[in-house]
């Protein structure tokens, strides 16, 4: 009897053992925390800048991924109660849609203590600012003997025969068509928020149609133009700076860009929102934000950033003042407000 009560005893200390282990394990798993950005040349930057430090630092186990923007992936997440990602980089109109949905938790921003460090645009309800960024024209100068100067060039086959590449969708598309066209930058969302100006962007999209490469991913149009795949790209700014870094000789065209600023969102029912929030925290320092950004010009949410850049970095930045000269403020508002019904009808178009 005695050997049965110790074996008895030593199955259930062992089974006690295996369970309390699977327990830390499991806890373990649980406090990982799933960072989501866009990627490629921007998710290296960040890899360097933010992740790498801010496990070493505070001790945190941090997965990071990478998808394209798919705000209805995470809507699925949060109604399903099936959230795996627990920080995600928005941009700007998914992120107030997004927030007035519900599908964001909203931040705590005395909890962070870094209101005040901030540009304005970066303290929003439910995301703190990561960069200023830029959609800008791109083209590889050693391929044109002749620069373009505007999106009107971009849409002569006649003087710049050969592909262009054009992000797939209708957001920065319609935008860039209306230019094309003829109406100035300030007035762009003015005729965008018509029927006829609509229907005006798609007409003159109707005569590019045929010449048009559609990219997915931010990473694709600097590989197209070094390819010679297309000859222009509209494509972020800081991509194609990245490659001119590997000597690329691709050159920006920042008159009738379009710049914003993305977002850290914290999707409802993450199991990690004290993670997120110290991650946050650590991205949004003047050193770490300055380390981004002189790896991938994008400019910093934390204007004493900017002080900690090297010049010829500084001007590389979507925020210095020759850049902005002739660009676009991304029209939050109006893409929240229509994005549903505009990307419907451009995805019909498309397809035709």
């Amino acid at each position: 009897m005695n050997a049965v009560f110790r074996s008895n005893r030593s199955l259930k200390y062992f089974a006690t053992t295996c369970l309390v282990g699977l327990g830390l394990l499991i806890s373990t798993q649980a406090q990982a925390l799933t960072v989501i950005s866009f990627g490629g040349a921007s998710g290296d930057a960040m890899k360097k800048a933010y992740y790498d430090p801010f496990i070493a630092q505070t001790k945190t186990e941090l997965t990071p991924g990478d998808y394209n923007g798919e705000f209805a992936k995470i809507r699925s997440m949060v109604e399903t109660g099936n959230v795996s990602w627990d920080l995600v980089e928005m941009e700007s109109p998914d992120l107030t849609r997004g927030c007035f949905e519900g599908v964001f938790e909203p931040l705590d921003w005395d909890k962070l203590g870094i209101k005040d460090q901030l540009m304005e645009s970066a303290v929003n309800k439910c995301g703190a600012g990561v960069f200023v960024w830029s959609t800008v024209l791109a083209y590889d100068g050693e391929k044109l003997k002749e620069a373009p100067s505007s999106w009107k060039d971009f849409w002569d086959v006649q003087k710049f025969p050969g592909k262009r590449g054009l992000r797939k969708g209708a957001k920065y598309t319609l935008e860039f068509a209306l230019q094309a066209d003829g109406v100035p930058a300030e007035e762009v969302y003015t005729v965008l928020a018509t029927p006829e100006g609509v229907d005006r962007a798609f007409k003159k999209l109707d005569e590019l149609k045929p010449h048009i490469q559609w990219w997915e991913a931010g990473a694709q149009p600097p590989q197209w133009l070094v390819a010679g795949d297309v000859v222009m790209s509209s494509a972020y700014s800081g991509r194609i700076a990245a490659a001119q870094a590997e000597g690329r000789k691709l050159v920006i065209l920042w008159p009738g860009s379009i710049y914003d600023l993305d977002y850290w969102a914290i999707p409802k029912g993450s199991k990690n929102i004290e993670a997120a929030y110290e991650f946050i925290k650590f991205a949004s320092q003047p050193d770490t934000q300055a380390a981004y950004s002189s790896q991938i010009p994008y400019g910093p949410v934390n204007p004493t950033a900017i002080e900690k850049l090297s010049p010829e970095k500084a001007k590389e930045m979507p925020t210095y003042t020759d850049n902005l000269k002739g660009a676009l403020a991304m029209g939050t508002e109006f893409w929240v407000d229509n994005s549903e019904e505009l990307e419907q009808r451009f995805n019909a178009w498309a397809a035709k």
